[in-house]
Formats: C-alpha cells, sequence, structure tokens
C-alpha cells in the first residue's frame, strides 16, 4: 500500500514555504508590480495635495511647489522628521521610481521649517541608529495611481520599501 501520494507531497512543499516566508519575514507580495500611470497631465497634479497629520503640498502651474509637514520617504521615514519649505516639482516619464509608469518629482530647495512626527503607541522608542537630523534639501518621488472614479493619487513608500506600506496624497477638493 503507497503511503505518498503527490498530493500529501505539494501539501508539505506548500506548507514548508509557508514556513520559510514566516521565518525569513517576506511578503510573498513584496514583489508584485507597482501599478503605474502613463495618462496623468500636470493639470491633474497642479493644486493642493493632503495626507495625515496636517501634511500638504502645493504643486503650482509654474512648477514650483509649497510643502507643509512632508514626511521623508522609504527608511527616512524611520528618522521621525518632517519637512516644511518651497521646491520645484515635474511630472517625468523616466523611471525614477518603482513602476516604469510617470512619476512626480519634488525637490525641496528652501527648507523653512522642519518638525518632528510624535511616535506611534506600537513604535519601540529607541530606534536602532537614531533619528537623523532633518535634511535642509530634499526630493520626494511620487508613484501615481488611479482611484475610484479615476482620480488620480499620489504616494509613496515608507519605511522599509519590502513591505509596501504607502503613504497617499489626495487632492484636495474644491
Amino acid at each position: 500500500m503507497k503511503t505518498n501520494s503527490p498530493g500529501r507531497a505539494r501539501l508539505r512543499a506548500a506548507a514548508l514555504l509557508a514556513c520559510l516566508f514566516v521565518l525569513v519575514g517576506c511578503s510573498p507580495h513584496m514583489y508584485d508590480a507597482v501599478p503605474a500611470v502613463h495618462d496623468a497631465k500636470r493639470a491633474e497634479v497642479v493644486g493642493s495635495w493632503l495626507c495625515v497629520d496636517s501634511t500638504e503640498v502645493a504643486f503650482q502651474p509654474d512648477g514650483r511647489a509649497v510643502v507643509s509637514l512632508l514626511d521623508g520617504k522609504e527608511f527616512d521615514f524611520d528618522d521621525g522628521w518632517r519637512l516644511s519649505g518651497t521646491g520645484l516639482w515635474e511630472l517625468t516619464d523616466k523611471r525614477t521610481g518603482w513602476n516604469d509608469g510617470q512619476h512626480v518629482r519634488l525637490t525641496l530647495t528652501s527648507r523653512t521649517a522642519s518638525a518632528t512626527r510624535a511616535p506611534d503607541p506600537d513604535e519601540p522608542l529607541d530606534t536602532p541608529g537614531g533619528n537623523g537630523p532633518a535634511p535642509e534639501t530634499y526630493t520626494w518621488t511620487f508613484e501615481l495611481r488611479r482611484g475610484a472614479g479615476e482620480q488620480l493619487a499620489l504616494y509613496f513608500f515608507f519605511g522599509d520599501p519590502d513591505s509596501r506600506s504607502t503613504y497617499v496624497l489626495n487632492k484636495r477638493q474644491p
């Protein structure tokens, strides 16, 4: 009588693979494609964009921008600083972010203020490596995606980019 069926072997292999993901700390979706937008127009970007804790970015038609309390992207987010000031922005087709679509590049050229974000209750009080000082200048690359009703949203990854945690800015509605 046969005791090892191909179904059981596949089940064991799937269980082993799941355990490896847990042990290694990998998300099975960490390498999924990032949505790409290819049809955005500058006029869609122009205006005020909002996020949590009073974050606001105003993209002006002439390529200038006003930034208020915008957090750092990717691992810089972990330092807890938030920047305010003025800068320049562009809508680009160059591959500068995590997808092959369009991006908005925002460069803060003149910092007028910086603040520190309050830690989440679950966040450890001492961050390994400590908090770095807020930079005088900084560049964000925003990914673009379309939500409900084809509304454009700007976002970047924060923390470990493999975790796919997104910091999303939505356009202020008139």
